[in-house]
């Protein structure tokens, strides 16, 4: 099975990966316009920070993470998310030194053992950002107006913007005993994860995707009614900074967010496609995180989505994403003297940005234009001993099949092209 990737993985090849790279170009433009700068976490931390980060009742930590113990018997595991290595670097680091807020963004490979399906994978790739430093609700809304921004730009359709509030620990313990209340009666339906669920996080139990407990929890207390004073007017500024902005949102009092660490306002972004909804984008807002993690008390905000489901998404709207860069002139060349001519050629235009190529394989004459019309070359020459001694050549477009005599030298030719 070597040859084969392992479940769950995807190679994204050269036809592909021009789609990656316009979309990653595109989040690092936004991303600098929203002064938020990027960080570079390990691939692999310490199971202990995803287990106190992410939340110990959770799916991820309980069924989905890639664990192992090293050779020094430390238990490390793969990360499942971007959010709490984040967080650690912020603290190793002191970024809380720094002046705040700290905003910054990160592109990494992430990794999750579950069914893999259309759009999930459990090697998969995240975008996400994070603001640290900052309780206004305006970060809350910067953090919800970004990835509305960036889906705008890149040509997606039919978003919807739910919002809500899960309140601080305070009124959702609060909460927790009033939905504890409502579910006694049904407890004995609920599937065997929600069982769990039941004393150690009853909140989860609305974010199930069992249809069963899914009918059990309409008629469930909506923890927007039973959020305290102080969350309910951080909620009413979210909702006042996003009109200022121009977002629309729509208010669900149903979204709870899969992990432990998140406070105050949580959203989710979804894409109404032909055929089904599917979210595209998760975050909030999550006070406790760092503190959780060792820090000091410090407010975070942010969020997160997959790369792949947004690839999806895009491809079922049937949003086209620009071609990969064609090359710009391919040289042909006859003989061994032509062939060291050419090769120095290339480089000197490549040295002045030109995207230039060569044969490598001595092909012949017939056979180097029919490479540089697979490649979609713009323009083509042929250089042999003729062209060398007079020092000329004969450039062709090769869209329109015209020709045009210019210096044999990368000067010209790279002018000629531009």
């Amino acid at each position: 099975m070597i040859t084969k990737a392992p479940k769950g993985t995807a190679d994204i090849l050269p036809s592909q990966a021009y789609k990656w790279q316009y979309i990653e170009n595109q989040i690092k433009k936004i991303c600098e316009e929203f002064c938020i700068k990027e960080i570079r976490t390990p691939v692999f931390e310490h199971t202990e920070l995803f287990e106190r980060g992410v939340g110990d009742t959770t799916d991820v930590v309980g069924k989905e993470m890639y664990t192992f113990n090293d050779k020094g018997d430390r238990s490390i595991t793969l990360r499942p998310e971007g959010t709490a290595s984040a967080a650690r670097a912020y603290i190793e680091h002191g970024l809380f030194n720094e002046p705040q807020p700290v905003k910054v963004y990160y592109l990494i490979k992430c990794y999750r053992y579950e069914k893999p399906q259309a759009g999930r994978y459990r090697e998969f790739s995240q975008f996400g950002v994070e603001v640290y430093g900052s309780r206004e609700p305006s970060v809350d809304a910067e953090i919800m107006a970004l990835p509305m921004v960036l889906y705008k730009r890149l040509g997606l359709k039919n978003l919807t913007l739910n919002i809500n509030s899960i309140g601080c620990p305070v009124c959702r313990k609060e909460y927790n005993k009033k939905l504890k209340e409502f579910l006694t009666a049904n407890y004995d339906n609920l599937c065997d994860t929600c069982k769990e669920r039941f004393d150690k996080n009853p909140m989860r139990i609305i974010d199930c995707k069992s249809p069963i407990c899914k009918d059990i929890v309409k008629g469930a207390p909506k923890l927007l009614d039973c959020i305290c004073d102080e969350c309910s007017d951080h909620f009413e500024k979210v909702k006042k900074n996003l009109t200022a902005m121009g977002i629309e949102y729509r208010i669900d009092p149903y979204i709870v967010r899969g992990l432990d660490y998140y406070t105050k306002t949580v959203f989710e972004i979804i894409a109404d496609n032909k055929n089904s909804n599917s979210t595209v984008c998760g975050g909030g807002r999550y006070d406790g995180l760092i503190e959780e993690l060792g820090g000091n008390s410090m407010p975070a905000c942010g969020f997160a989505l997959g790369m792949e489901r947004l690839l999806l998404t895009m491809e079922e709207q049937g949003v086209e994403i620009p071609g990969a860069d064609v090359t710009d002139i391919y040289i042909g060349n006859i003989g061994e003297e032509s062939n060291l001519f050419a090769q120095s050629l290339v480089m000197a235009l490549r040295e002045k940005g030109v995207i230039a190529e060569k044969d490598h394989l001595g092909k012949s004459v017939k056979a180097q234009m029919k490479y540089a019309n697979k490649i979609n070359a713009r323009y083509s020459m042929i250089i042999g001993d003729t062209e060398i001694a007079e020092g000329k050549v004969r450039l062709k477009n090769m869209t329109d099949g015209t020709e045009t005599e210019c210096t044999l030298t990368a000067d010209e030719i790279a002018g000629a092209i531009k």
